[in-house]
C-alpha cells in the first residue's frame, strides 16, 4: 500500500521527522544513506504514504526520534505496545550490544577497536601506487555497534561509512558500507599484538572503460593523534612506499588473504 494518508497524526510524525531532518542539518540523500535505504523511501515516508515498520526505526535511529511515539502518531492508534528496540537482536539507543546480524556484541568486548588507523591498499587504477588515508573507529550509541569512517583519503568523494561485524569466536571481522544497495566489505584479523589488522577488500573498481570487482590486500595500522603518518598517493619516489608495500606483501605471505584464480 502506498497511497498517502493525510491524517493529523501521521502529519504530526511528518513534522517531527521534517524537524528533526533541520536539527541535524541533514538532506533527504544523507538520511537514506544512513538509514540504509533508497532515497525515494524517504520522499514516501516524507509524502506521508506507507513505509516498512524497520524503515521507520531505523528513520528514527538515525534522527534521535522515539520510534513508538512516532509510530503511534502515524498509525493514529492508542497507546503503544511493547517497545520494539527491546525485542531480541533489534537495537536500540541506550544498549550497550550489537544486532544478532552483526554479532551481538558488546560494547566492552569490542572497546579495544576503538580508535584511528593508517589505512593502506594498493591503488586499483594505478600501477605501483599505495593508497593511504586514516580510517575512525567509534562506538555508535544511537545504533549500537562500532561505527567506521574513512578520512583523509586523497579521493575524498568515495570515503565510506559503515559497521562492523565482528562474529562470536572468529579470527576476522568484516566492515562493511552499504550505499543506495551498492556494498563494500572488507574482511580483516582481529587486531594482533603488533596493533594490526590485516586481510581484503572487496569492492568495484574501473577497469578500462567499465567498473568490475576487484580485491586487493589492505592492513590496518593502529596510529595516534600525535603520530605523524604519511597518507594520499604512495608513488615509488615516496619515503614510505617502501615500507607500506612490505607490509602489504607480508599480509599475504602470511596468509591473512589469498587472491585465487585458475
Amino acid at each position: 500500500m502506498t497511497a498517502s494518508d493525510n491524517s493529523p497524526g501521521r502529519a504530526q510524525a511528518i513534522n517531527r521527522i521534517r524537524l528533526a531532518l533541520i536539527e541535524k542539518k541533514m538532506t533527504q540523500a544523507e538520511l537514506a544513506d544512513a538509514a540504509d535505504c533508497h532515497e525515494k523511501t524517504i520522499q514516501n515516508l516524507l509524502a506521508g504514504r506507507t513505509v516498512r515498520d524497520q524503515t521507520m526505526f531505523d528513520v528514527c535511529m538515525v534522527l534521535d526520534l522515539d520510534f513508538d511515539e512516532l509510530k503511534n502518531d502515524w498509525s493514529g492508534e492508542g497507546p503503544p505496545g511493547p517497545p520494539l528496540r527491546d525485542e531480541p537482536g533489534v537495537p536500540g539507543a541506550g544498549t550497550e550490544i550489537a544486532p544478532v546480524y552483526m554479532g551481538a556484541y558488546t560494547h566492552a568486548a569490542v572497546d579495544h577497536l576503538i580508535g584511528s588507523y593508517l589505512t593502506i591498499r594498493p591503488a586499483f587504477t594505478i600501477p605501483n601506487m599505495i593508497i593511504a588515508y586514516r580510517t575512525d573507529i567509534t562506538w555508535d550509541a544511537s545504533w549500537p555497534s562500532l561505527l567506521f569512517e574513512e578520512r583523509n583519503r586523497p579521493d575524498a568523494p568515495y570515503s565510506h561509512r559503515g559497521r562492523l561485524h565482528v562474529p562470536p569466536s572468529s579470527s576476522f571481522i568484516h566492515l562493511v558500507s552499504l550505499t543506495k544497495g551498492a556494498m563494500r566489505m572488507i574482511v580483516v584479523s582481529q587486531l594482533d599484538q603488533t596493533h594490526m589488522m590485516r586481510g581484503l577488500v572487496t569492492t568495484l573498481a574501473k577497469k578500462g572503460v567499465i567498473v568490475a570487482p576487484a580485491s586487493a590486500p589492505i592492513v590496518y595500522q593502529r596510529i595516534n593523534f600525535d603520530e605523524e603518518a604519511v597518507f594520499g598517493e604512495i608513488s615509488l619516489d615516496n619515503d614510505a612506499f617502501s615500507a607500506y608495500q612490505a607490509t602489504l606483501r607480508q599480509s599475504i605471505d602470511d596468509g591473512y588473504c589469498s587472491i585465487i584464480s585458475i
